[in-house]
């Protein structure tokens, strides 16, 4: 029975950690849709990154929200906050690769700073619930709320640079 267990933590593991990796690489995609033609010809802020920068980061922060899921997972489905807490984490993955479909791949930065704007609320309540249930799991979010709120503030930039 304890053998059992192990490998269905080790499952809960690879699928926390494969989950938003995924999601990002779904993302990627999109974005390689607009990067190619669209996006250079784009008027940018000066506090707008190299391109380099954006795949390392956020394949950390992936990493780090793959871990911070496993942890809250780790306290048990049965919980109805936990189960709150993943539900609203799954909402704010998913719209965290939406955002590049929106962005990069329609090419609209209104719209998409709209969609950055509730996946930022879902992402707050997210990050409050995680530190409920382990304080670990919410400071794991903590830099990928920050580089969203950074993500925001440049995607706001480029859309009012661009008209």
């Amino acid at each position: 029975m304890e053998d059992k267990r192990g490998w269905m933590r080790v499952l809960r593991f690879l699928i926390s950690l494969l989950l938003p990796l995924m999601v990002g690489a779904a993302g990627g995609w999109a974005t390689a849709q607009g990067v190619q033609d669209w996006y250079p010809g784009l008027t940018k802020p000066s506090f707008n990154p190299p391109s380099w920068v954006f795949g390392p980061v956020w394949t950390l922060l992936y990493v780090l929200m793959g871990l911070a899921a496993f942890l809250v997972w780790e306290e048990g489905v049965r919980s109805p906050r936990v189960r709150k807490a993943l539900t609203l984490y799954g909402v704010q993955l998913l719209l965290n690769g939406l955002w590049s479909f929106v962005f990069f791949a329609a090419e609209a930065p209104g719209w998409a700073f709209l969609e950055l704007l509730v996946l930022l609320a879902f992402l707050i309540w997210t990050t409050v619930l995680f530190f409920r249930i382990r304080t670990l799991a919410g400071w794991l979010l903590t830099p990928y709320l920050l580089w969203v709120t950074f993500a925001g503030v440049l995607n706001f930039a480029i859309w009012f640079l661009n008209g």
